[in-house]
């Protein structure tokens, strides 16, 4: 119970790696609160919010009500994410803007809105999930990867701002997990990919989100700024 009372959201939760974000948190005691845009969650133990992270006015509507209820919020996960899997040739430019939007101007929405609360508590924890894309260089959809790599200075920057604050600021990158981008991938890539991992599998949500469970909680105090890579081995 290493969130034993903790107050979270967790953006794009409904679903994949989100959605095991929100049940581990829960069993691991936190009071868990979510946002989702399509997919209508089933029964969970948390609290749902049909907000995008692109509507600035509904997001600071909804973390204004979880304040007053919970008194504060103490850790933020910047979850929801979107890829496309385009080639340049093919891309328009509103696919750029469409990515780029939701996987960095979403957090930076979502950040605004909750940091402030953590400055008035002195205290608080941001998990933004990047991505191995944003790191290596990969087969994937350049404006994913660009998306990412963003995610990554975001981090950093937002890290050194916020620590006056006693706020930490970390960047979780995972590989191929057992859904989500790895999905539509060709057989001929999950095979280059398997190829190169040491561990020789995708990766599960249930894996990284007990890790993301660590590196939020009070046992992981002297992190900041980091981006860390969970791929198996790549």
């Amino acid at each position: 119970m290493r969130l034993q009372g903790k107050r979270v959201l967790i953006t794009g939760g409904s679903r994949g790696l989100g959605a095991a974000i929100v049940r581990t948190f829960a069993a691991e005691g936190a009071h868990v609160a979510f946002t989702y845009t399509r997919d209508e969650p089933a029964a969970t133990p948390a609290r749902s919010f049909k907000v995008s992270v692109l509507d600035a006015a509904a997001t600071e509507a909804m973390v204004d009500e979880l304040e007053r209820d919970w008194k504060g919020i103490d850790i933020l996960v910047n979850n929801a994410g979107l890829s496309q899997n385009l080639p340049l040739a093919l891309m328009e430019e509103e696919d750029w803007d469409k990515v780029l939007d939701t996987n960095v101007k979403g957090m930076f929405i979502t950040s605004r809105a909750v940091v402030r609360g953590m400055i008035r508590q002195r205290s608080g924890s941001i998990l933004n999930i990047g991505s191995l894309a944003g790191e290596r260089m990969l087969d994937a959809p350049i404006h994913y990867c660009a998306s990412k790599s963003a995610v990554s200075g975001l981090t950093e920057s937002l890290a050194k701002e916020l620590a006056r604050y006693s706020i930490r600021v970390n960047c979780l990158a995972p590989g191929l997990l057992e859904d989500g981008v790895g999905r539509n991938l060709p057989e001929h890539r999950l095979g280059d990919y398997m190829k190169h991992c040491a561990l020789g599998r995708i990766g599960t949500f249930d894996e990284v989100a007990r890790f993301a469970a660590f590196l939020v909680s009070d046992a992981n105090s002297y992190m900041s700024g980091e981006t860390i890579i969970m791929d198996g081995g790549v």
